[in-house]
């Protein structure tokens, strides 16, 4: 890589890892009160996909280890806001899915966070937005590609 090349691939990852800190730590404190991030993602993840995962489907998909998922997991069941159960053709594997508790949770954190979302996309501007996010969707991917 040339010289520039490198300065360029600094600075863009530079902008990124600050991007993201910020953007988690507005997010973490409109969240409502004892919701971390972590839970948050989790129950967004169930919401969305709508049907049971592992652990370890879910901390592969989160890229953290299977430690921390059952920690995050742990602390949800908990909370009642996830069903944790066996699977029944193997005693060792748990299956996990959103509780009506956990969905209600994930929802008002949604709308907690919306505003703030909103706020930035408005002042990008959408535009600006959709044609960003094809870049960041593939630097993602490759990033995925190469864990």
């Amino acid at each position: 890589m040339s010289e520039r090349t490198d300065d360029l691939a600094v600075s863009l990852f530079g902008e990124l890892l600050t991007a993201d800190q910020l953007a988690r730590n507005r997010i973490s404190k409109a969240l409502p009160k004892g919701m971390e991030l972590s839970h948050f993602s989790v129950l967004n993840h169930l919401a969305r996909v709508q049907e049971e995962r592992t652990p370890g489907q879910l901390a592969k998909a989160f890229h953290v280890t299977r430690g921390a998922m059952t920690n995050t997991l742990s602390k949800l069941e908990w909370a009642g806001h996830v069903h944790i159960r066996p699977d029944w053709d193997d005693a060792r594997q748990k299956f996990v899915a959103i509780s009506p508790a956990g969905r209600a949770a994930r929802d008002a954190a949604v709308q907690a966070v919306a505003p703030f979302i909103a706020d930035v996309v408005t002042s990008l501007g959408a535009e600006r937005v959709r044609a960003v996010l094809p870049v960041l969707r593939e630097l993602r991917i490759r990033l995925e590609e190469s864990d």
